[in-house]
């Protein structure tokens, strides 16, 4: 029986390197310009064919560049492969190894990677490398068909060495940037909520113990707030997830405009949500989730219908003791949240002493 490949591999590789694409349109919209340049320099050093060869060059990176506009990776990988690899090709046989063409061939090494499964990257690598040595030991052998004078070769090593470099360059920068970006990605779905965008509960008890630490190094107060939407399953079951997805978010966002920036907030599970609140006593922590509590039921509710929605909130507030955790700590606030629903819901309760 076949075995159905993971999705990661039956994906086309547009798909999963989109920023490499937008990287292959610009190259070879740089490309397309330097072959412009090298029309003119070699109609000037006279080498008519090489500058001929331009033009067409400059159209196989035009039709590169349709191509990829159009999702048709594949063509325009072919048209940017056979352009590198034969206009490569004659300027080295045309006036030597000296011309610094063979330089445009190592750009490939890391696109394959980017580019390609890995092991038709190898496949790929092996065959650049290939043609690689052909053509220095064809050297050996032959000499330039159509040499030009020293000084005008010293010129177009250096051009094409600077190209080179330049598109190196930028090339390193997009793989920094694309590294980067990914990892920050990484970082942030590991630690945060996906629906609300606060803390998710892991990373919360990170952070809530390194404060904790800090308690006991210097003694500053540390207040715990647990708050809890009022009747929240009877507004998924009434006006649907979609809707009950978007409360969560609103609260969200309102527990984090009515709390300080150095405020440590998380969705600690469902319609629940947890604040750390350092340097912060009893009383005041409870005056931060009364402030909560009234922005909430100042909030305009709407259904998609235009009907309002009655949203409160619970909560419970404790303060870290000498002698806690932060389970402890937690669980008091828990407890002061169950009193604040069985005197009524929308309320904030303190801890019992």
């Amino acid at each position: 029986m076949n075995q159905a490949r993971p999705a990661s591999a039956r994906e086309p590789t547009k798909e999963r390197r989109p920023q490499f694409w937008q990287v292959a349109k610009r190259c070879c919209q740089i490309a397309a310009s330097v072959d412009v340049a090298f029309f003119f320099l070699f109609h000037l050093l006279g080498s008519p064919i090489l500058a001929w060869v331009n033009v067409v060059s400059v159209a196989m990176y035009v039709v590169a560049y349709r191509a990829l506009g159009k999702k048709q990776n594949g063509l325009a990988i072919a048209l940017i492969w056979a352009e590198v690899i034969i206009h490569a090709g004659l300027g080295i046989v045309l006036i030597g190894w000296e011309s610094g063409f063979h330089y445009y061939l190592l750009m490939f090494i890391p696109a394959l990677f980017v580019s390609m499964q890995v092991r038709a990257a190898v496949v790929a690598l092996a065959g650049l490398w290939g043609y690689y040595v052909a053509l220095y030991l064809l050297l050996w052998f032959v000499e330039p068909l159509q040499p030009i004078a020293p000084g005008a070769l010293l010129g177009v090593y250096l051009f094409n060495l600077s190209v080179v470099f330049a598109m190196f360059s930028y090339l390193s920068f997009f793989y920094l940037t694309m590294v980067t970006a990914a990892n920050k990605k990484l970082q942030r779905m590991a630690t945060t909520d996906s629906l609300t965008g606060l803390f998710n509960r892991r990373h919360m008890t990170y952070l809530a113990e390194k404060e904790l630490a800090r308690f006991r190094r210097n003694g500053n107060p540390v207040a715990f707030l647990v708050l809890d939407i009022d009747h929240f399953k009877a507004i998924n079951d009434r006006y649907g997830h979609e809707v009950g997805d978007r409360v969560l978010e609103d609260v969200a966002g309102i527990i984090k405009g009515g709390l300080r920036t150095q405020d440590l907030i998380a969705r600690w599970g469902g319609e629940e949500f947890l604040a750390v609140l350092p340097d912060t006593p009893l009383q005041s922590a409870q005056a931060s989730a009364e402030r909560v509590r009234e922005a909430l039921l100042a909030h305009d509710w709407r259904a998609p219908s235009g009907e309002r929605i009655d949203i409160t909130i619970s909560a419970g507030v404790s303060e870290f003791r000498g002698n806690d955790d932060l389970n402890s700590a937690i669980n008091r606030a828990d407890r002061a949240l169950y009193l604040s629903k069985e005197r009524g819901r929308n309320r904030v309760e303190l801890e019992a002493v």
